[in-house]
């Protein structure tokens, strides 16, 4: 179940898994299309069912009609074929809820009564049921919740890292100053037993209390923030300044984007969450903190379209100094479609194997990753390889004592 179901990305993944099943496309852009991943037990693409959840009164067929002419070839002319898909995902998708979700997200909601109406306790009980009557109408075992829903704006003080007694408390007495609407699905999601994924910046979506309550309830969970544009290339970058010692000077970074998240970004306070996030990444991989600046500007004509320009001044032998540059032009949806893909497979994959807890193999799909130092791409791509690779000698030991038995 997908929180932010109409949005650019949600839809672009749920026409991806349409668009393969009838064979319209492959599997470009998915890690785990690739050895040694493609090796694991993994749900094939084709058999994943969606639902969810969003806050504006959308028709399924108008949303993803406004990602048309963004994503390659696909066109309109294909509808047609995935249509029987298309409507059984639309009876899937309930109204959201935009509780305390900031102004930018809570004007674009199509019912007042999603905003601030019902207690904490009721609003969970209600995401609750959704999911259970998304299971039953499904016969679904294994449940998988992502968050892909507009930045939230972050919580500052003692609510902005609760502990699950804390974030208990805090719904039992209603307090509404402590949490945001990511916290409640994250709440209900795992609550009832779902791999809960947090595609998005907002820190409500993913502080320690719920890290808690998916070690009690034995289910897996990974965020923060998906890596897919500026902060994947300078993740692979600074290592190389690192390696040849090579000091930073300054990183600048500019950004443009248009679509739904340009849009909410455009309010400081929504805007402060995905750069703090953004930030993260190069004091840790550099071990000092050069002078580095993220900005991000919305540009409504760009639609799903996003360009970064990165300036890198670098000092060198004798003091010499240079500069680097690169400009990044990538399709948002496109680019972080296969990897919502990948990060369900990998989330089920890993309640099978009876894993609970951070997923922290999954750090190279993040910019935030949740109990990880580690912000070197090629690093964290290795701790996914290892672990694919560790799981396939365990499957093939499992099945030799299986046979010899």
């Amino acid at each position: 179940m997908i929180v932010g179901a109409m949005g650019h990305l949600a839809t672009t993944a749920m026409v991806g898994v349409s668009a393969m099943k009838h064979g319209l496309c492959g599997q470009t852009g998915m890690v785990t299309a690739m050895d040694p991943f493609s090796r694991l037990d993994l749900e094939d693409p084709g058999d994943l069912i969606f639902g969810g959840w969003d806050i504006r009164k959308m028709d399924l067929h108008a949303a993803i009609g406004r990602i048309l002419g963004d994503i390659g070839p696909f066109d309109a002319t294909q509808i047609p074929i995935i249509q029987n898909d298309l409507d059984a995902i639309a009876r899937n998708i309930f109204p959201g809820s935009a509780f305390n979700s900031g102004s930018a997200i809570q004007e674009l909601a199509a019912d007042r009564s999603m905003l601030n109406g019902r207690s904490l306790v009721d609003l969970i009980a209600g995401l609750a049921s959704d999911i259970e009557r998304f299971k039953a109408d499904n016969d679904l075992e294994n449940l998988v919740v992502v968050n892909l829903a507009s930045t939230e704006p972050p919580i500052d003080g003692p609510a902005a890292d609760m502990s699950l007694a804390g974030l208990e408390r805090a719904i039992q007495t209603d307090d509404r100053t402590a949490v945001r609407a990511s916290t409640l699905y994250a709440y209900a999601a795992i609550d009832a037993g779902a791999v809960y994924i947090n595609f998005t910046p907002s820190q409500c979506a993913m502080f320690s209390g719920l890290v808690d309550l998916a070690q009690k309830k034995r289910v897996p969970l990974m965020g923060s923030d998906g890596k897919t544009g500026e902060t994947l290339v300078k993740t692979a970058l600074a290592p190389m300044f690192a390696c040849r010692n090579l000091n930073v000077l300054s990183w600048q970074g500019y950004n443009i984007l248009g679509n739904m998240d340009g849009a909410v970004l455009a309010h400081a306070e929504n805007k402060e969450s995905k750069i703090r996030s953004k930030d993260k990444a190069l004091a840790r991989i550099l071990g000092y903190r050069p002078h580095s600046q993220v900005s991000i500007d919305y540009v409504p004509s760009l639609g799903d379209r996003k360009t970064a320009w990165d300036f890198i001044h670098f000092e060198g032998f004798l003091n010499t100094r240079m500069t680097l540059q690169f400009t990044w032009q990538g399709c948002d949806s496109a680019l972080a479609a296969p990897l919502v893909l990948d990060l369900i497979r990998l989330g089920l994959f890993a309640k099978q194997q009876g894993e609970s807890g951070l997923m922290q193999h999954l750090a190279c799909f993040f910019k935030s990753p949740v109990g990880v130092e580690e912000h070197d791409l090629h690093r964290q791509f290795q701790r996914l390889q290892d672990y694919a690779e560790q799981k396939i000698k365990q499957g093939s030991r499992d099945g030799l004592l299986e046979a010899l038995n």
